[in-house]
């Protein structure tokens, strides 16, 4: 990681509402992301998930359903991991470079399956909050203001049950802007 550079990730979709609002405001501010996409959703929007990956943003595996690590069997953890897995490789053609677990509770399972699958596990710096109660956009923009170099941020483009993407769109271009005036630089995660 580089100090004058931050590592903007997004969770949760590919989301037909969500996503491509996300993507326009990135490519307005000519800025690339890690996408952290949900197998199921990736095989609902098949075409939308390709749009991200030819936009040149990085693709990482947040496990087949969303299901929390911490409520199955082993063998279930596992599957999801590597059910997301070839759910993103089957839509792309490439396997995904890195895994965040859902909620980003770890399990020694799903970090070895993810392993196996090729993928680094990736958690995140700074969360945006951008979920439930605390996910207005004037909550938003004041933790994202704690940034620095080196953060890997952790936002939403997936509404899932929670998010709410539609208050980190309406701060996340100042968000960028302030992040250029500051000297800091946006970058795909290392692989």
């Amino acid at each position: 990681m580089t100090a004058d550079r931050v590592y903007l990730t997004f969770d949760d979709g590919p989301d037909p509402e969500w996503t491509p609002r996300v993507l326009d405001t990135l490519a307005d501010a000519g800025v690339k992301a890690t996408f952290f996409a949900v197998g199921q959703q990736a095989l609902r929007s098949p075409d939308l998930m390709r749009r991200v990956h030819a936009a040149g943003h990085a693709i990482g595996n947040h496990t087949y359903s969303h299901r929390h690590p911490w409520f199955m069997f082993s063998r279930a953890a596992r599957a999801q991991v590597r059910d997301g897995a070839k759910a993103l490789s089957d839509v792309l053609g490439v396997a995904p470079q890195f895994y965040r677990p859902p909620h980003g509770r770890q399990r020694a399972c799903m970090s070895d399956e993810a392993q196996r699958c090729g993928e680094r596990v990736v958690l995140w710096d700074v969360s945006a909050i951008d979920w439930g109660p605390m996910g207005s956009a004037d909550n938003i923009e004041k933790r994202l203001a704690a940034v620095k170099g080196g953060d890997i941020v952790l936002m939403h483009d997936g509404r899932n049950q929670h998010n709410r993407p539609d208050q980190l769109l309406q701060i996340l271009p100042l968000f960028l802007r302030k992040l250029s005036d500051r000297g800091l630089r946006t970058a795909l995660l290392p692989s």
